[in-house]
């Protein structure tokens, strides 16, 4: 936790990318552009055909699988940027769950009407013109960014676990992943706090651990990618629970997964599919 929230933008122009790095540093976001469909950020080899999960192969997977790891507050799109197919891309982050919820702002020329308007019926939460971008950029980053309230989060973690979360964790610890699944679920029914999303997360981890076990590697994997997202904004411990060591035995699991291949999975070691460690608070 308290790391600074992420802008992820997708743009060609390196001055104006400077201008956002400015202002994103100066208003609390951390900034990493991606300029080129062919590279991930930050890297000028080219994106590796890999199979994640249906209906996600080679780019597009390797797009999704990236997001979910930088787990990004907002993503921007400019639309004038022919190295990026700026409206398939923003129609597959608006619809895939594992990035479903992640904020989507596009700019482009105020005489492309079509294309904003394109942006707009792709899923982005905002299509605006270049000008009006650039001469607002800090209220669009402030503005249109998610951004988790870590001072809420870390309070209701000090609370202690309900009997449907406590049920949950039993069962997930028995190995019994789909009835953990419905507890914790239950769980996240009852509870409207900022906590709540601690219960979504370990049934999603529930949910690919039974999945591995079924034999199901794109339903595992897909499961993978949206425990991202809500896993990965919990603080080190929460109600109990150990945050930072489930972490690391997903990371674990995740990666046996990979290293598999749909073809391996028969193969996994399902001694690595550890309990989650929780104590109660009172």
């Amino acid at each position: 936790m308290h790391d600074r929230p992420r802008i992820l933008a997708f743009i060609e122009d390196l001055i104006t990318g400077v201008r956002i790095d400015s202002v994103a540093e100066e208003v609390g976001f951390e900034f990493m552009h991606w300029e080129d469909a062919e590279k991930e950020p930050g890297d000028a080899g080219s994106v590796p055909e890999r199979e994640w999960a249906e209906p996600l192969h080679g780019r597009e997977a390797v797009l999704i699988d990236r997001i979910t790891a930088l787990r990004p507050a907002l993503i921007i799109f400019d639309l004038g940027n022919r190295s990026i197919p700026s409206l398939e891309w923003i129609a597959l982050i608006t619809s895939v769950p594992a990035t479903r919820g992640i904020p989507v702002l596009a700019y482009g020329p105020h005489i492309d009407q079509e294309k904003l308007l394109g942006a707009k019926e792709a899923g982005a939460n905002l299509a605006v013109a270049r000008s009006k971008f650039m001469n607002n950029i800090p209220e669009m980053l402030s503005e249109n960014a998610k951004v988790v309230n870590e001072s809420e989060l870390e309070k209701t973690c000090l609370d202690d676990l309900p009997h449907n979360a406590k049920k949950g964790l039993q069962q997930f610890n028995r190995g019994a992943y789909f009835r953990a699944h419905d507890l914790l679920e239950l769980a996240w029914m009852e509870d409207q706090s900022p906590g709540r999303d601690l219960y979504r997360a370990i049934l999603q981890v529930s949910v690919a651990y039974y999945q591995i076990e079924r034999g199901n590697y794109n339903g595992a994997v897909k499961m993978f990618l949206r425990v991202r997202k809500w896993l990965g904004s919990l603080p080190g411990t929460c109600r109990g629970i150990n945050i930072e060591q489930l972490k690391k035995d997903v990371q674990v699991v995740h990666a046996a997964l990979i290293e598999l291949g749909p073809e391996g999975i028969e193969n996994f070691d399902l001694e690595l599919l550890q309990p989650v460690e929780y104590k109660e608070i009172y």
